[in-house]
């Protein structure tokens, strides 16, 4: 449906779940890729999967700045451009506020929050260059409160409102600025909740469409947003949740 042949496109948290179905269908869509994840394995097993032909894979940290930098110069020197940055490396927290160390905040903060203006900080230059874009995968925790999950919701509504504010910045240089925002998606992040059939069902039982996504589910409005189809689109956080904020939150009725 798109056609990226010409493209440099990176890709964090490409390791698995939703970063890893994006690699995947970019692949099929022609891009010549760059794939970060921190874990070794499972980038190793992608990029044999893709065929190393594809593009180039590297061990990152997205909360370490000098890892984030690091990347994108290596990509742009292996391919002289970069015209699309896909920031998705993430992590999770629940809990109430006073149960979470500062430890664990950092974390949070310097993966979900930190990570994402790393990536973008370093990549900015060249994406002006290129007139490229920027599709953050953020969370429909990024546009409402959740119950027991302050930490989360405070980055992820960090980047809904820092990726509007880029959109404005950049569109005087020709760059798009966009992110996705799914509800439950079933990752290995969600893995635990998964495995506990009450929880999973209060989940799926509030997404109209009756079940939570597929990381696939997430990868087509990715890439709709990277391609020229959305060439006039910026600034948008764009609900991929099943319907889930359609809602205004009463209870359906029979």
């Amino acid at each position: 449906m798109f056609s990226f042949h010409d493209k440099i496109v990176l890709v964090t948290g490409a390791g698995s779940g939703i970063g890893e179905a994006a690699a995947r269908a970019f692949a099929k869509a022609g891009a010549t890729l760059v794939l970060a994840d921190k874990d070794k394995s499972r980038l190793k097993k992608l990029t044999e999967e893709l065929g190393e032909s594809r593009g180039m894979a590297r061990v990152v940290d997205t909360s370490d700045p000098d890892d984030c930098e690091d990347l994108v110069a290596a990509a742009v020197k292996k391919f002289g451009k970069l015209d699309v940055l896909v920031n998705d490396a993430g992590v999770d927290h629940m809990g109430a506020v006073d149960e979470g160390s500062l430890k664990e905040w950092e974390r949070v903060m310097g993966t979900d929050l930190n990570g994402y203006f790393y990536m973008i900080r370093f990549a900015i230059p060249h994406l002006r260059k290129s007139k490229g874009c920027i599709v953050n995968v953020s969370s429909v925790s990024g546009l409402g409160g959740d119950w027991n999950h302050s930490f989360y919701n405070a980055a992820k509504g960090a980047i809904t409102n820092f990726t509007r504010a880029l959109a404005l910045d950049e569109a005087k240089h020709g760059v798009r600025v966009n992110a996705v925002n799914p509800s439950l998606v079933y990752t290995a992040m969600t893995k635990q909740m998964k495995a506990n059939p009450k929880l999973i069902k209060k989940f799926e039982e509030r997404i109209p469409l009756g079940r939570g996504a597929e990381p696939a589910d997430i990868a087509g409005p990715i890439l709709f947003l990277a391609s020229e189809a959305a060439h006039f689109v910026t600034g948008v956080n764009l609900p991929v949740d099943g319907g889930l904020t359609a809602s205004n939150g009463q209870p359906m009725l029979e």
